[in-house]
This record gives C-alpha cells, sequence and structure tokens, in this order.
C-alpha cells in the first residue's frame, strides 16, 4: 500500500548523472512503487536541479532496509566529522 506521503527539502549541492554534474536544489523523499528497482515498494530519492523544473537530475530506488543503512551512515559520518568541517558550504 502507497501512503502517498512525500517529504520535500532544499539542498546545496551537486548529483552526477552520466558523465555531467549538477547542481541540486531540491529532492524528493517517498516510498512508493519502484520504476526499475525489482520489488513490489522502495525508498525512492529524487533529485531536482530547479523545484520548478520537472526534470529529475538523478534517482535512487532503494530496498527499504538499504535506505535505512544509508541514513544510519550518513548521520554515523556527519557525527564524526572534525570541528568545524560541516560549517563548509
Amino acid at each position: 500500500m502507497c501512503t502517498y506521503t512525500t517529504a520535500t527539502l532544499d539542498l546545496v549541492g551537486n548529483a552526477k548523472s552520466g558523465s555531467a554534474w549538477e547542481r541540486v536544489k531540491t529532492v524528493s523523499v517517498y516510498l512508493d512503487h519502484p520504476v526499475a528497482f525489482p520489488a513490489t515498494h522502495s525508498l525512492n530519492i529524487d533529485l531536482f536541479a530547479d523545484q520548478d523544473n520537472p526534470k529529475r537530475s538523478a534517482a535512487l530506488e532503494l530496498s527499504p532496509r538499504s535506505a535505512k543503512e544509508l541514513a544510519e551512515a550518513i548521520l554515523t559520518m556527519i557525527a564524526q566529522a572534525p570541528e568545524g568541517l560541516l560549517d563548509e558550504g
């Protein structure tokens, strides 16, 4: 069952699609049916260069377990960052 719940956040960063990097300004995160991942549901992350432009820069379809492990790894890396490093960007 889909919840149709989507978290949309503003970002400061870049994403690579193919051989080109481009700035990403918005991300949407939601649990839904994947397009290519071989499962009934996946945690989907869509990165957009511009909130008003529907052209997606990059996308992830992850198993819920992989998504949780990725989120935990991100939080761990941020918690272990040297003082002052997180003030960049």
